[in-house]
């Protein structure tokens, strides 16, 4: 149920409309689907793939990367695959486009088990967990609207990640206690 409440809040900024919705709860059931059954996204030529993401947090992925679609990216999302690591994973390829290290950033805080793999001629030329560094600085801001960071002075934000999973990161500044569901309502 969480995967579809997280849709559901992000359907109007990706401008999904119901029915895909309804696709994508059916999707997560328990059913298992025999080989001949089983889809499987094509090989991208160029690009990357964001693979071992927590299951449920693709469209989360796309939202940071801001992609929505209007401006014709080639993207595939795989959703609620069966992982060994994870149990079910998410998957994210995006055709002619590599990511910058501060995307890689972002993306580490909501999916610190993520790698990233960069497609060169079809064949994967670098492959890299992304790390959370114990430092997060000017990526996102304080929820404490009293912290100096929200008063328009000239402070660039700063939080000490105090455990990676799951997220728990403090302010440098006001102490305040963060969470992956506050980090996720700022993208």
């Amino acid at each position: 149920m969480g995967l579809v409440k997280n849709l559901a809040s992000t359907r109007r900024l990706l401008d999904i409309d119901d029915s895909y919705i309804e696709a994508l709860r059916t999707c997560g059931s328990e059913r298992r689907l025999s080989s001949k059954d089983q889809l499987y996204v094509k090989k991208i030529r160029n690009g990357t793939v964001i693979d071992h993401i927590d299951s449920g947090h693709a469209l989360d992925v796309l939202h940071i990367l801001n992609i929505n679609g209007k401006r014709g990216e080639v993207v595939s999302a795989v959703l609620n695959v069966e992982s060994k690591q994870l149990g079910r994973k998410d998957i994210v390829k995006i055709e002619d486009r590599e990511l910058k290290p501060q995307e890689v950033d972002k993306i580490a805080l909501i999916a610190p088990k993520a790698t990233i793999n960069i497609v060169r001629e079809y064949e994967v030329t670098s492959k890299k967990r992304v790390e959370l560094p114990h430092t997060i600085k000017g990526i996102i801001k304080c929820n404490n609207p009293s912290c100096v960071v929200n008063a328009r002075e000239p402070v660039i934000s700063e939080f000490k990640v105090e455990v990676a999973e799951p997220l728990r990161i403090r302010c440098h500044y006001c102490g305040r206690i963060m969470g992956k569901e506050d980090v996720l309502k700022q993208f």
